[in-house]
């Protein structure tokens, strides 16, 4: 961390070892802060200034003790990608590395992170940029082989809420949709009960597995039980529909995916007086879970997951480039 320390200190931007994390943090001159960690990327907190003078946190993380007494965090804003050779070879980047700081803290920060693939397959980009309103994810992949590659991929945003029974999808109506099994990410924070049918069917798989099974018969779930996993999946996604309501309540528990939604739409909070605008580009899909209004208030389940995904994948030819990006607004000054 003296390394960090010592070359990226400044602009607003200061450093915190954590076990054997860093903590990055970005702070702006009227208060508004986010906190991310390396090297795994994970965005575990995002304060806006609000309209009533003092900042708010909008994101849901938790910390847990791990099998070996480790602390296991979950939640916040998690990115997912995983890119395929042509010989069925995936990877995922997983160890993020900075490599930029820029900006002031009167106006905006940008850091600037990256991962690269082994033996030069892709190499990844990712720029998070606080600005007073905004807080900006903004990805470049490249395609360093000389064959083609398949992405993959999906962004999970964790938004805290009072309860999902104060809280609504606003600017859906009209987008189509169908039911889906949760993503389970490294990061995700999944109800039991949804994680238990998860379990008995995955066998832990990643969203990427399951998304890329499709397409590489020689995938396999961890468990062996493909046949019953597929089948499954296609009694859920027989669940679809046209969203009717401008206000979408999240009060049941459910999880959709929207593929005709608007590039920007906005999470209301009643309980406490909050919004967030979602907005994307790159990615063609939504995803929305609620673990719905029967957990606690203010709790571990007290919170929405929202983000973009691919449902299908990008073909990136040699030397190819796929740029996406996903921003949470703070209409709230």
């Amino acid at each position: 961390m003296d390394y960090l320390v010592r070359e990226f200190s400044g602009h607003g931007v200061s450093f915190e070892s954590i076990g054997e994390s860093c903590v990055v943090e970005m702070a702006l001159d009227n208060g508004s802060l986010a906190k991310l960690m390396l090297p795994s990327g994970l965005i575990t907190s995002y304060k806006p200034f609000m309209w009533h003078g003092t900042t708010l946190e909008v994101l849901h993380t938790t910390v847990s003790e791990g099998e070996d007494g480790e602390a296991v965090i979950q939640g916040g804003v998690s990115m997912d990608f995983k890119c395929i050779n042509d010989g069925g070879m995936p990877w995922s980047p997983s160890n993020w590395t900075l490599r930029n700081v820029s900006g002031s803290s009167d106006k905006s920060i940008q850091i600037e992170l990256g991962s690269a693939a082994p033996e030069n397959m892709a190499e990844f980009k990712c720029a998070v940029t606080l600005r007073h309103n905004l807080l900006a994810s903004e990805f470049t992949v490249i395609n360093r082989r000389s064959s083609s590659l398949q992405l993959l991929g999906c962004v999970m945003n964790h938004l805290t809420v009072s309860t999902p029974d104060a809280t609504y999808a606003v600017g859906l109506q009209g987008s189509n949709y169908h039911g889906r099994r949760p993503i389970n990410t490294e990061f995700s924070i999944i109800p039991p009960d949804s994680d238990k049918k998860i379990s008995s069917t995955s066998g832990g798989e990643s969203w990427a597995q399951k998304a890329a099974r499709g397409l590489f018969s020689s995938w396999e779930t961890r468990d062996g039980m493909k046949d019953e996993a597929v089948e499954e999946d296609s009694m859920i996604e027989e669940s679809e529909g046209e969203e009717a309501d401008d206000y979408a309540h999240m009060t049941e528990e459910m999880c959709r995916t929207y593929t005709s939604a608007p590039r920007e739409f906005t999470v209301i909070d009643r309980g406490r007086r909050n919004s967030v605008a979602v907005g994307r580009s790159g990615f063609d899909d939504i995803y929305v879970l609620s673990p719905g209004s029967k957990h606690d208030w203010y709790g571990k389940y007290a919170y929405i997951c929202i983000g973009p995904t691919m449902q299908t994948p990008v073909s990136l030819a040699p030397g190819g480039t796929w740029k996406g990006a996903q921003y949470l607004h703070n209409p709230n000054l």
